[in-house]
């Protein structure tokens, strides 16, 4: 039988998948384009993202645990599923619309999604809300990141 765990984490999986859908020469603008002199973790993203992904399959997980098939667990898996798809088509969107604030807007609705999302799970339960709070963190760094990339690089907004 396949546990709930697996689904979970093969969608976040394959959602996570679609962020490759850039190109080398998406990739070559970005990295042309002026950052912060502030910016020096930008080597750790990846892993940060990695983190803060894990801990949302996890509340995902526990949530479904709790209440299993209701068709309030359902909407929950769907805002879940909505959360992530935002977050993942930050850079696909970005890159390809060469427009950083692409970036900036996706960043900004990804942050109100998670804290509805953290508000509804909160009386399912407080380890799931705890385990969306590095999303709620991290997603107000990175989209305060691109806006002041914006401002550096305005032929590129």
């Amino acid at each position: 039988m396949i546990k709930s765990w697996m689904v979970i984490g093969g969608v976040a999986f394959l959602v996570a998948l679609c962020a490759n859908f850039i190109t080398p020469s998406d990739v070559k603008w970005f990295k042309r384009l002026q950052r912060p002199r502030w910016l020096t973790f930008e080597a750790a993203i990846p892993i940060i993202w990695t983190v803060v992904f894990i801990c949302g399959a996890w509340s995902a997980y526990i949530v479904w645990e709790k209440n299993p098939g209701t068709t309030a667990t359902w909407l929950l898996m769907g805002l879940y599923l909505l959360l992530e798809i935002i977050t993942i088509a930050y850079n696909p969107v970005m890159l390809r619309t060469r427009h950083l604030r692409a970036g900036t807007i996706l960043g900004g609705t990804g942050f109100v999604i998670g804290v509805i999302l953290a508000i509804a799970v909160y009386p399912i339960s407080g380890w799931a809300t705890l385990l969306l709070v590095p999303y709620l963190l991290w997603s107000p760094i990175g989209t305060y990141t691109t806006k002041v990339m914006e401002h550096l690089n305005p032929q590129d907004v």
